[in-house]
């Protein structure tokens, strides 16, 4: 049957346009990355994205970026520090002490400029976080909410599936890898008997004037907690706070997220007895009771268990019926649930197994040490919903660690989907002791991300030269060959960043005599933030290794192992306290010199040794090098290492007599066979 002339090829134009419109049979926008939320890891890794040229979209509901910061924290001072000044001028340090700003190439775009308090308002957070979309045209669909997320298998996807994402309109999208920023969202709620009398911290009035004259009960023990008491500490007859363990002080247990000192204004009250108190109890096993006035009353649940089905205050046994001298004998006026936050796991369809089903796993999610989840892969969590890798032990919850966090994040991707190797700084080995000297004393990522990210150097063959990997998730070290495209087949260092064993804790008295230690020979003892230098002969992957490693190790049992004494300044550039057993440590590992060297040295050697230092080696034979000239040698008189009246060329033999020159300037360990190879060699010279 031939086509008639008259008859469009493609039928009536009004069913190509139902074809078209029909959502069953119109193909979604497909994405590389999507990014759930626009708040500050997801702009974090939409700027990495961005940066390397990836297809990419983030969704956010808000009209515009950091909603969450638009109403919290309620009383709008934060709590990350803006420390503007440190006397110094290199950037990479100076983010130490910037809890706040974000990772980016443009200066302008760093936290100082929007603030000149050391504790910010929630406000410049939000400012700031607009102007980082803004200013970076990072890709960002706002006023769109992802309702459903779901999987849909297909062999050609990075992942063998993609993520089908319904926002609020119903409009689909797809992506081949899916980075969930959202945060923790859910107020945490304990199920009580008169927990629906309780107000949550997201929605009690924060006017003082509103508590004035009145008891308040505050269930929670963390820095909301005590953030609403500072706010009403002055108008209160007494606050009471409960909770199910002890205060956690973040000075004792080393962790941001515990109790900070500009919130602590009540355990001053409760100590030196002006009415406030704190009480430990699990919610579990109390009940809230309201009496005919409209007071609250605290009982145990199984007075009610006992009682008829009126369960009035006025109607029941209360604890103080049966002991006169309970602590909670007096009703509150209002009750106050201040108990964190817990991710949002209902836009996710169950085959993407986020849940792990036990209590910690209803605030986080359940994901890997590479912050990919363990029922999706592809599917990473970022920020402070990935906090479950380092909970209680480090930043990562936090935004001046997860800044690092969320860049680990983008390398691992950057190897998998697109074959960019894992950035790496190849040099010769001569430079070793400078390049760890170097990290250990600006690197920021290595400094808040203690004992989670670390900086791992692999060796090249015969030790000759090594590759330095910034900040590597430690606890994927096994598998390091396999994320970063880099091969460890001629052993490796790893620099970390920890406390001392014992140092870090909510019953430790950090302030103790003697606390600090101050001798090379002692630094295994340090008990501050200090640098550890882990050496392996070959790359850890044995199962046993890294799940059997020592107690509260954060690596497996290294062939040997180097603490660099910690340090009041947190400067480690002492030429003896740091340097030189730094320097001697990786020498013994190597079974090398490190040292460098002048000229003259290289040219003895050469004549008096089967074997040169490599940088005799990789310099003066190359014809490189420093060559003694007289204005070293006036630095070295006013260093007091040279005789002021000693000829040039009598340099090296002087100051080999200096005590401590052998170490410091490169002379030989043992000047004796130098000495005899210069009365040799004379006439052949």
């Amino acid at each position: 049957m031939g086509l008639s002339a008259a008859a469009p090829l493609w039928g009536p134009p009004g069913l190509l346009l139902a074809i078209a419109l029909h959502p069953a049979l119109s193909v979604p926008p497909r994405r590389d990355y999507c990014v759930l939320g626009a708040g500050p890891a997801g702009l974090q890794m939409a700027y990495f994205l961005q940066r390397a040229g990836r297809d990419y979209e983030v969704f956010e509901r808000a009209p515009r970026p950091g909603s969450f910061f638009t109403r919290f924290p309620r009383h709008r001072k934060l709590i990350s520090i803006n420390k503007r000044y440190t006397g110094k001028a290199n950037a990479e340090f100076n983010l130490r002490h910037d809890w706040n700003s974000l990772l980016s190439h443009d200066p302008r775009l760093l936290f100082r400029q929007y603030s000149r308090a050391y504790f910010p308002d929630a406000r410049d957070m939000v400012r700031y976080l607009g102007d980082f979309a803004d200013t970076l045209g990072l890709r960002v669909q706002y006023n769109t909410t992802i309702a459903h997320i779901t999987l849909d298998k297909d062999r050609r996807a990075w992942n063998g599936h993609y993520f089908i994402l319904t926002d609020q309109k119903g409009q689909v999208h797809q992506c081949s890898v899916l980075l969930v920023a959202t945060g923790l969202s859910v107020p945490n709620q304990v199920d009580f008997p008169g927990s629906e009398n309780v107000e949550g911290y997201e929605s009690v009035s924060i006017d003082p004037e509103d508590f004035i004259g009145q008891n308040v009960l505050i269930l929670g023990r963390g820095n909301s907690a005590f953030e609403t008491a500072e706010n009403i500490l002055g108008v209160t007859n007494f606050i009471h706070m409960l909770s199910r363990s002890r205060v956690r002080l973040s000075w004792a247990t080393h962790y941001v997220g515990d109790l900070r000192a500009i919130n602590n204004g009540l355990l001053d009250t409760y100590q030196l007895k002006s009415l406030d108190g704190l009480l430990e109890s699990d919610l579990r096993d109390l009940a809230i009771l309201k009496d005919s006035k409209g007071k609250f009353h605290v009982t145990l649940k199984f007075f009610l268990e006992e009682a008829s089905t009126n369960q009035s205050a006025d109607a029941i046994t209360l604890p103080q019926d049966d002991n006169d001298n309970f602590a909670m004998r007096v009703p509150y006026d209002r009750v106050i649930r201040c108990l964190g936050w817990n991710f949002d796991f209902s836009i996710f369809n169950k085959s993407l197994r986020l849940n792990s089903g036990n209590a910690f796993g209803k605030k986080y999610p359940l994901i890997r040490a590479s912050y990919e989840s363990k029922g999706s892969r592809g599917l990473f969590i970022l920020g402070t919903a990935s906090h479950s890798v380092d909970y209680r032990k480090s930043a990562g919850g936090f935004i001046h660690g997860f800044r690092y966090t969320v860049r680990a994040v983008h390398r691992l991707l950057e190897h998998r989907h697109h074959s960019v190797a894992w950035p790496a700084t190849e040099l010769p080995i001569t430079q070793l002791t400078s390049s760890i000297v170097r990290r250990v004393n600006e690197a920021s990522g290595l400094y808040q991300m203690f004992g989670v990210l670390a900086d791992v150097i692999l060796l090249k063959e015969n030790a000759m030269a090594f590759e330095y990997l910034e900040e590597f998730p430690i606890q994927m070290l096994a598998q390091l060959e396999t994320l970063t495209g880099r091969k460890a087949r001629h052993g490796l260092f790893v620099i970390n960043m920890e406390y001392g064993r014992n140092f870090s804790g909510p019953d430790k008295d950090v302030f103790f005599d003697d606390r600090s230690v101050g001798h090379t020979e002692d630094a295994w003892q340090s008990n501050f933030l200090h640098p550890v230098i882990y050496y392996y002969r070959y790359l850890p992957t044995g199962e046993q290794e890294v799940r059997f490693r020592p107690a509260h190790w954060p690596l497996p049992r290294p062939t040997a192992i180097h603490h660099i004494v910690e340090d009041f300044l947190t400067d480690w550039t002492a030429p003896i306290g740091h340097i030189l057993p730094l320097r001697r440590f990786l020498e013994n590992c190597l079974d090398t010199d490190l040292r460098s060297f002048y000229a003259e040295s290289c040219f003895l050697f050469a004549l008096t040794r089967q074997k040169l230092p490599p940088f005799c080696q990789q310099g003066y034979l190359r014809m490189q090098g420093l060559v003694s000239t007289e204005s070293l040698r006036q630095h070295r008189v006013e260093s007091r290492l040279l005789r002021d009246d000693a000829p040039m060329g009598r340099d090296l033999e002087d100051s080999s007599q200096h005590p401590g020159n052998q170490e410091l300037l490169g002379a030989p360990l043992a000047p004796g066979p130098l000495a005899q190879s210069l009365d040799s060699n004379k006439e052949e010279l």
